[in-house]
């Protein structure tokens, strides 16, 4: 049986339940760096992938004026999404789409800014985290696989002098990431936060 219930985030109103992951209120951070950066990013369209409930995603376009297609590949994450952005009157600037985030944008969709806040834990450790729904939470064998995948796409649609603000568990994470990115990726800065760490970067 679920239970929904509803937290506050950055004065906006969530809706959600056990089956999607419990807004942080520490991922408003996440929020406010990519509506900073939106100012001179270029165009008006960002990109959100593993949007949950949509918190963040939703936070980001009610500080900017930005236009949000925001990406889950799980339904129920995807409702939430769609109910959440008509509570809080911004359904005209926030679209949803739900499927795997490599399979749901078109070739020639290009955005200024990225927001991706992937799985993080690694596998062996999920189990520390009970009331979190699995998918949510299991980033693979180092904690990873979804944050790489978010970094291929956000290479494959950033236009040229684009953003994007990924949220990781660790610096460790941040490093080994940041080792290893797609062709046109450039590591800017890594900010710790209470709960994670933000890593912004650029295409080239």
């Amino acid at each position: 049986m679920t239970t929904a219930t509803t937290t506050t985030f950055g004065g906006l109103t969530i809706h959600h339940d056990e089956r999607v992951l419990l807004p942080r209120p520490w991922t408003q951070a996440q929020s406010r760096w990519a509506a900073h950066l939106a100012t001179g990013a270029p165009g008006q369209d960002a990109l959100e992938l593993c949007t949950g409930a949509g918190h963040i995603g939703l936070l980001l376009a009610a500080l900017s004026e930005v236009r949000v297609v925001a990406v889950d590949i799980d339904p129920v994450a995807g409702e939430f999404a769609r109910a959440n952005a008509e509570e809080a009157g911004l359904a005209e600037r926030f679209e949803v789409r739900v499927g795997a985030v490599d399979r749901v944008l078109g070739d020639g969709e290009r955005f200024g800014l990225v927001v991706a806040d992937p799985p993080w834990v690694p596998r062996a450790e999920t189990g520390r985290f009970p009331e979190d729904p699995l998918p949510a939470i299991d980033g693979g064998h180092d904690g990873l696989d979804v944050a790489r995948l978010c970094l291929t796409v956000s290479a494959r649609h950033l236009l040229p002098g684009g953003h994007v603000v990924i949220q990781l568990g660790s610096v460790a994470q941040a490093e080994t990431l940041c080792a290893d990115l797609p062709d046109g990726l450039q590591p800017r800065e890594a900010r710790t936060c209470e709960g994670g760490v933000l890593v912004h970067l650029t295409s080239g």
